[in-house]
């Protein structure tokens, strides 16, 4: 994509962002090793780059010019979180790693942890190259370093990705309180039987709502409307489960429910009854690459 971009073409930025929110999210959720982690990057870089659009400029690769701003969030976030170095310290041979489409394929389907065992320019290479299909061109100037160290950095995110393939997966299956279970199953089974006054009986009066990439609303009254749009379609089954060892709701299709689940819904207890709800409805990309597991 190579489309200029004046500083107030404010309605051709907007759309090009939702276009290109997908595919930010899947790099800034590889990056952080999370799906949610990956959207608060993502809004965070959405919100810094209209930010700095009026003095901006032309804008000759708005993609591009993106990816850089969200590449450049995610490692304030990792240095903020203190989990590793920003950088790692490789040398920058010229190494030329051969196309290899198993390779390829073993990098786009991935879990995120496993993202998070290497190291941080390793990481960012292959994301690009392998699940997002950029070339060395793009990625050098994205990641503003060298073709010699994007090659090396793939090389070796590569070689460890397929050690890891190898490497039993030991992490602890979650498990559930007894009342958050309580409390999750309720408002599932209440929801599923389109009993909303019910539902908003569980409501505390402070209540913060977040419909992912559409709107936030507060307090009780503003939230109730947000079952009310949901009483007027029949697209959804609710199943509680988890995502990402965080419980959760899933969300199915009704027509189809051996599918993956399309969505998912994180709630928020506080002294029993419900704080904050963050819906994902409207960004279903957020699912992609998710660990979901049904209870």
């Amino acid at each position: 994509m190579n489309i200029p971009i004046a500083g107030g073409q404010h309605g051709h930025f907007e759309r090009l962002l939702g276009e290109l929110r997908p595919k930010l999210h899947r790099y800034c959720a590889r990056m952080t090793g999370s799906v949610f982690d990956g959207e608060d990057v993502l809004q965070e870089s959405l919100a810094k780059a209209i930010e700095a659009l009026p003095g901006a400029g032309p804008i000759a690769n708005p993609e591009g010019w993106l990816f850089r701003i969200a590449h450049n969030t995610a490692l304030d976030f990792l240095r903020r979180r203190a989990r590793e170095k920003a950088y790692s310290d490789e040398d920058l041979d010229m190494i030329v790693d051969p196309a290899n489409p198993t390779v390829d394929r073993q990098a786009a389907s991935a879990g995120l942890h496993t993202f998070m065992r290497l190291p941080v320019t390793q990481r960012s290479s292959v994301i690009m190259m392998d699940v997002l299909g950029y070339s060395l061109q793009e990625i050098s100037a994205t990641l503003d370093t060298s073709i010699p160290a994007v090659k090396a950095a793939l090389h070796r995110g590569r070689d460890r990705l397929r050690q890891i393939a190898h490497e039993p997966d030991d992490r602890p299956i979650p498990r559930l309180g007894a009342a958050e279970r309580q409390l999750l199953n309720a408002y599932v089974d209440r929801f599923n039987a389109r009993d909303f006054d019910a539902v908003r009986d569980m409501l505390a009066e402070e209540v913060r709502l977040e419909l992912v990439a559409r709107t936030r609303l507060n307090g009780r009254k503003e939230v109730g409307t947000y079952f009310g749009n949901y009483s007027r379609v029949r697209d959804w089954q609710l199943v509680p489960g988890f995502v990402e060892n965080r419980p959760a709701i899933l969300v199915r299709d009704p027509n189809d429910p051996a599918a993956r689940p399309a969505y998912f819904i994180l709630l928020a207890w506080q002294d029993g009854k419900l704080a904050a709800i963050r819906d994902f409805r409207h960004a279903r990309y957020v699912a992609d690459g998710a660990e979901l597991l049904v209870l």
